[in-house]
C-alpha cells in the first residue's frame, strides 16, 4: 500500500511501514508542513496514497467533498506511543487493505477497527 503520513504521524511508524513493504512517505517529504488539508488530500488522491493521521479534520474533509478522494486511516488510540501505534497497525492492516484500495475511511481505535467505504465520484 502507499501511504502520506500526517506530520503527527512519528518518522519511526513511516519506518515501520516501509519495513513492512509499503510505499510509506511522510508529509513533510513531498508537501511544505503548512499545506491545507485540501491540499493534502487531493496530493494523496493524485498519488493514490493512503493518508495516517490522528487528525480528525481529515474524515470530514473527505465526506464532504464531492470526486475523488483519498482512502485515510485515522488514528483514534489511548496513547500515541510509536511502539502501540506500529503494533496495531501491524495487526489492522492486513484486514482493511482491500477497503482501502477501494477507497474507505478506517478508524482504528485500541479494541476495534471501523470501516467505511467512500463512493469515489
Amino acid at each position: 500500500m502507499r501511504f502520506l503520513a500526517d506530520q503527527n504521524v512519528s518518522p519511526l511508524t513511516v519506518s515501520f511501514l516501509r519495513q513492512a513493504g509499503h510505499d510509506a512517505v511522510r508529509l513533510s517529504e513531498v508537501l511544505p508542513r503548512d499545506a491545507p488539508d485540501r491540499s493534502i488530500l487531493a496530493f494523496a488522491a493524485r498519488e493514490r496514497r493512503i493518508v495516517l493521521t490522528h487528525d480528525l479534520d481529515y474524515g470530514a474533509l473527505i465526506v464532504t467533498e464531492h470526486g475523488p478522494a483519498a482512502s485515510l486511516i485515522l488514528l483514534r488510540l489511548s496513547t500515541t506511543r510509536v511502539e502501540r501505534v506500529n503494533e496495531i497497525l501491524g495487526l489492522a492492516l492486513p484486514a482493511v487493505e482491500g477497503a482501502l484500495e477501494s477507497g474507505a475511511i478506517v478508524v482504528v481505535e485500541d479494541a476495534s477497527v471501523r470501516v467505511r467505504p467512500l463512493s469515489n465520484g
